[in-house]
């Protein structure tokens, strides 16, 4: 199957059969606190209780089941903030594949404990995730590995669109969906997944401000290399990704930039109010939802918090801000 190549309806199915002995459904809960702050009815997707803490290990338990034996014998090569990392480590442990991740010096150093954990090699390079990357393909092509992109990766992204399908299979009648953009992957995923069951529902994506590759490039439909700078790991890449970018074209109905403070608050109103632990990319979509609150009235609105891997310091960081919010 080629990596580029546009999931359809069937492959999330069958990505579905794939990762059910893996991975247990993860809840989709309301919150009346959470229904008056947005002031509509809101269903949060939990992806933050998944065994990694993010949605992402839904792809790489899809796309690592399927490996080529040549593949398995050489191991596997990813380059990551944290989440995606956790992933390939995760599902590559499962299936008996040496993992080996490429992230920042400065990478969330709970999420690089997690991937040594599972028995991942972690190699530390550059300044920043698209440094990182740029090295990873480096020693992807030196050595042979199989290198899984975050983004251009078909069964990667047929395997986290299963999350749009369990929030449909328990919630049919959502009528908006927000999901957080980092590369893509989810946002694409929750497209494919969404508008093959009702092609009304409108499906959101929400990035940071200091790190909108994807959102310029969604906009002006090229490619577009942005600074990078967020604190939300999982929002953060400089550069956009082709085939979740070919994929949100087509199916996102909007496409949100938040600042950092909404982002820090949406963290704070996710534990007050849903008590639960999101990191920044996980309360970026309530973020998102609150600020589109006004258009939403009526409406049946669904959230992914996509992961809850937050550091100590992002914590405090958005305590403080809730402390004074908006």
């Amino acid at each position: 199957m080629s990596s580029m190549r546009i999931p359809t309806f069937q492959d999330v199915l069958q990505a579905k059969r794939r990762i059910h002995p893996y991975l247990a459904r993860t809840p989709l809960h309301r919150y009346p606190a959470i229904d008056a702050l947005i002031g509509t009815e809101v269903s949060i997707k939990h992806e933050n209780y998944q065994p990694v803490g993010a949605f992402k290990v839904r792809g790489g338990i899809n796309l690592i089941s399927q490996l080529e034996p040549e593949e398995r014998s050489s191991g596997v090569i990813a380059a990551s903030t944290g989440n995606h990392g956790q992933s390939v480590a995760y599902a590559a442990r499962l299936f008996g594949v040496k993992a080996r991740i490429v992230v920042p010096e400065k990478a969330n150093a709970g999420k690089v404990a997690a991937m040594q954990g599972m028995g991942a090699e972690v190699i530390q390079f550059g300044a920043n995730f698209d440094e990182a990357r740029s090295h990873c393909e480096t020693l992807a092509h030196e050595h042979g590995y199989r290198y899984i992109h975050s983004g251009n990766e078909s069964l990667l992204i047929a395997g986290v669109a299963t999350e749009g399908l369990e929030m449909l299979e328990d919630a049919p009648d959502l009528e908006v969906i927000f999901v957080p953009v980092g590369g893509g992957s989810g946002a694409a995923g929750v497209c494919i997944a969404a508008h093959a069951i009702n092609p009304a529902i409108e499906v959101v994506g929400v990035q940071s401000e200091a790190s909108a590759a994807a959102y310029e490039t969604w906009k002006q439909r090229r490619l577009v290399t942005a600074p990078n700078v967020t604190f939300a790991e999982g929002l953060a890449t400089g550069v956009a990704f082709e085939l979740p970018q070919e994929i949100m074209r087509a199916g996102l109905h909007d496409f949100l930039l938040l600042s950092e403070a909404e982002i820090m608050q949406g963290m704070v109103w996710m534990i007050e109010r849903a008590h639960t632990l999101p990191e920044g990319a996980g309360a970026a979509a309530l973020a998102g939802a609150y600020r589109m609150r006004e258009e939403l009235r009526g409406k049946k609105v669904g959230v992914v918090c996509s992961g809850g891997n937050t550091s100590l310091e992002h914590l405090r960081m958005a305590l403080e801000m809730g402390s004074n919010p908006l």
